[in-house]
């Protein structure tokens, strides 16, 4: 008589499972934005705003200030097939990914900086010697 695994039997039905929603998950769409991972620091009179989107080009990534906040977002469509393929997988597909950061201090709108390397977005605010903020789109480079 041979003993029962309960560790192989969990296996084997997590298996199951994931083929099962991984057949039901080819065809659903996420239902939320996700939200890329973030550092803020101020050094030297500036706030820094680094924000990891990789995969994405410059022109796909929208930054702006408004009330005091930083927005970034970026949207891309990976999907390259004619409406007369058909498909049989489909992982890549639309992303959009949207973060509202809350800045340390008031900066100085119209001397931001923004840069996008290597999948990495680092946004220079400098500080104003008063609290005046105001809201304004910042070009990409």
């Amino acid at each position: 008589m041979s003993r029962r695994n309960p560790i192989d039997e969990i296996e084997q039905l997590f298996d199951r499972m994931s083929s099962e929603l991984a057949a039901v998950g080819d065809e659903l769409e996420p239902p939320f934005r996700s939200q890329p991972n973030v550092d803020v620091a101020t050094r030297d009179g500036e706030v820094v705003v680094v924000v990891d989107l990789p995969g994405f080009e410059p022109d796909e990534i929208e930054v702006s200030l408004l009330d005091g906040d930083l927005h970034v977002s970026a949207d891309r469509d990976r999907s390259r097939f004619e409406e007369s393929a058909t498909l049989h997988r489909r992982e890549r597909r639309h992303d959009t990914v949207e973060r509202r950061i809350r800045l340390p201090e008031p900066v100085v709108d119209d001397e931001t900086a923004a840069e996008y390397e290597h999948g990495v977005l680092t946004v220079t605010l400098p500080t104003p010697d008063d609290d005046a903020v105001t809201d304004t789109s910042i070009e990409v480079n």
